[in-house]
């Protein structure tokens, strides 16, 4: 573990102490490798196991690492039918461990990293891509007014105001210039599709690997990594996830399926994925397509490259961050070819 992400256990083992019913120290902490943004730990006390999640020590970006927004939209969550984690408590209070964080449930489940899923038969893997399916489309299916989270994103001109966002957290991380860039962020700016007014729960980051599945079945049973959440338009997720698998099979941290013959493994194609979606979520069919993917590889490009910039200033959260640099001119140039080509 890296010395900018120890944790003072004493110190927190006593504050925990105090403000989770149970709670008794001491407790070690073991940090996961897996995310790039907040870190996160897993906490082992003589009483039970528990995960923290926190924000970076150091300089952060406006409106990146919200945890607490983590925080808000999984209580809210927690009696959905979007299986969630139990979030325990948030402390805003810098001085515990020098960041903001909370503590939630540690689920016994598995992880899958591959999105080929090698590890598993034909049948297990076209159970596991409907339940993913499944889940998406309970997500955007959430009242979100009786959830109390009305207001936990502005509705109207998602995109108009996502594609604002991205490209200043963009510009506040730039390390050099990237043509490719600066065409799809002109590109995107100059052919918004009229706002429909699909507004949902968004997840920001639905894919594989943020899911918790259950040990002996193919049930997601916690669904991770809500950063990112807000109210927006459901087929920016719908796309992002799409956008991963079109993607090689080894790119940085992320896993896609390019070039897999996806029947021969009994994996959906994306027309099938989309047409399932679209017929749990009562849809007659997608248009602007090329613009929902294009948005997707522009937003992981963005957010590559705050990983990057924190990678250069020794901030980052992951000991794999280095790929970061690599990948965002190749996500811009995706993205382009999509839009010169069709998707």
């Amino acid at each position: 573990m890296s010395q900018v992400h120890d944790l003072d256990t004493e110190k927190l083992a006593a504050y925990l102490a105090q403000h989770i019913p149970g709670f008794t120290g001491p407790l070690s902490a073991t940090k996961f490798d897996g995310g790039q943004s907040n870190p996160t730990f897993r906490l082992d006390t003589p009483t039970g196991r528990y995960v923290l999640r926190r924000q970076p020590p150091g300089k952060l970006l406006p409106s990146a690492h919200a945890v607490d927004r983590e925080f808000r939209v999984m209580q809210a969550l927690h009696d959905s039918a979007v299986p969630v984690p139990e979030v325990m408590h948030l402390c805003e209070d810098r001085d515990v461990i020098g960041s903001m964080f909370y503590v939630m449930a540690f689920c016994e489940g598995r992880i899958y990293w591959d999105a080929a899923l090698p590890e598993l038969d034909n049948s297990r893997r076209t159970a596991m891509y409907d339940e993913m399916n499944r889940v998406l489309a309970a997500l955007h299916s959430v009242d979100v007014g009786a959830a109390g989270l009305a207001d936990y994103g502005r509705p109207g001109n998602y995109f108009e105001r996502q594609i604002g966002r991205w490209t200043k957290q963009y510009r506040a991380s730039e390390l050099r210039r990237i043509e490719p860039m600066e065409q799809l962020i002109t590109w995107l700016e100059n052919n918004q599709p009229a706002d429909d007014g699909q507004v949902s729960l968004v997840h920001g980051d639905f894919r594989l690997d943020n899911m918790m599945w259950a040990p002996a079945e193919d049930k997601v049973i916690a669904v991770l990594d809500w950063e990112l959440s807000t109210l927006g338009h459901p087929l920016a997720d719908l796309a992002y996830q799409c956008m991963q698998l079109r993607m090689p099979a080894s790119g940085g941290t992320l896993s896609g399926l390019a070039g897999v013959d996806r029947k021969a493994l009994g994996i959906p194609s994306e027309q099938e994925y989309v047409a399932a979606y679209c017929k749990r979520r009562g849809l007659d069919g997608i248009a602007h397509w090329e613009f929902y993917l294009a948005f997707s590889f522009f937003r992981l490009a963005a957010i590559a490259q705050g990983v990057a910039k924190r990678a250069e200033e020794g901030n980052a959260s992951s000991s794999k961050a280095s790929w970061a640099s690599d990948v965002v001119e190749p996500l811009a140039v995706s993205a382009m070819d999509i839009v010169h080509n069709g998707a």
